[in-house]
């Protein structure tokens, strides 16, 4: 469905991206990660036929993005980073000047405006200006906007950023319901948010590509994390001197009640660290080695390629 062959994109003598090759495949939910400055914003406009590569080819449902870019935006719903909304218009009168621009005949437009209001759950605001609703609520206009005329491909670029925690889990839920149908590349720095909403990802820093699996096998990949959880009883700051003692351990942090203890994935620190406890003097509650997440396999690759670098 969405396919980048050798996609290259330099600013003057700045490459952007480097020979960036994926495919996604109908119907999947990816996840497009890297730190700022990686290369996804530009990806997604190239792919979207914001602006072209300078070299390489982009598919749409099989259609060149650079010699048919209506066609390919006909097929293509797009909720940019900045989320392109008129202030002063209302919901209603927004999502209709968006209907006309992607061409729906008047006859259409009123029932299409109905169903992506209802879909995206902005009926109670669609006679509100835009202007005066919260960020979550402009967030769900800008989704219901690039649904319009119902594509089978959405490209949603930090479609949760600057939202609070219940909005956030808002978005994700009506993320998770246009799934299925639709073929979605989700750009997001919520590592979490990735591993719940999407089938796949997509890793990419420095411009190119680093990884692209599913968050399960790149965990697996991975192997262990070096990391130990540890609930113990007894003065904080000097358990935390007694476990940064501890051979191998590199960092010790503390919130909650409990202390985690990141050492090299080689090594099992945890007969160190119940030795260092109770030594202490105080009662060991809990001690488990923590498990690899995506966010483990993102620092991961990012800072080897950096150290390479």
């Amino acid at each position: 469905m969405i396919e980048a062959i050798g996609l290259n994109k330099t600013y003057g003598n700045v490459p952007a991206i480097s020979d960036v090759t994926f495919r996604i495949e109908r119907g999947e939910v990816i996840g497009f990660l890297g730190p700022n400055g990686a290369g996804k914003t530009t990806t997604m406009r190239i792919l979207t036929c914001f602006m072209p590569a300078t070299s390489g080819t982009a598919l749409v449902d099989g259609i060149d993005c650079a010699e048919r870019p209506l066609e390919v935006r006909r097929r293509i719903g797009y909720l940019p980073e900045s989320n392109p909304l008129y202030p002063e218009l209302t919901v209603r009168r927004f999502l209709t000047f968006a209907g006309r621009a992607k061409g729906l005949g008047s006859a259409k437009r009123g029932d299409e405006i109905d169903r992506v209001l209802s879909l995206c759950g902005i009926e109670s605001v669609a006679d509100r200006i835009l202007g005066h609703l919260s960020k979550g609520f402009r967030q769900r206009v800008g989704l219901a906007q690039a649904l319009i005329g119902d594509p089978p491909v959405l490209v949603l670029d930090e479609p949760t950023i600057g939202l609070d925690p219940t909005q956030i889990i808002e978005i994700r839920s009506l993320i998770k319901r246009l799934a299925g149908d639709r073929t979605i590349l989700l750009s997001s720095h919520i590592l979490p948010e990735v591993s719940q909403v999407c089938q796949r990802v997509i890793i990419i820093n420095k411009g190119r590509v680093l990884a692209s699996d599913t968050p399960a096998n790149l965990v697996s990949r991975m192997g262990r994390s070096g990391k130990i959880l540890v609930r113990a009883t007894g003065p904080r700051e000097e358990i935390v001197g007694a476990l940064a003692a501890v051979p191998g351990a590199q960092r010790v942090t503390e919130a909650g009640g409990a202390f985690e203890i990141e050492g090299d994935s080689q090594d099992d620190l945890r007969a160190g660290v119940a030795r260092a406890v109770v030594q202490g003097g105080w009662d060991l509650l809990e001690l488990r080695a923590g498990d690899v997440t995506l966010e483990d396999v993102f620092l991961h690759l990012v800072t080897d390629e950096r150290e390479v670098a």
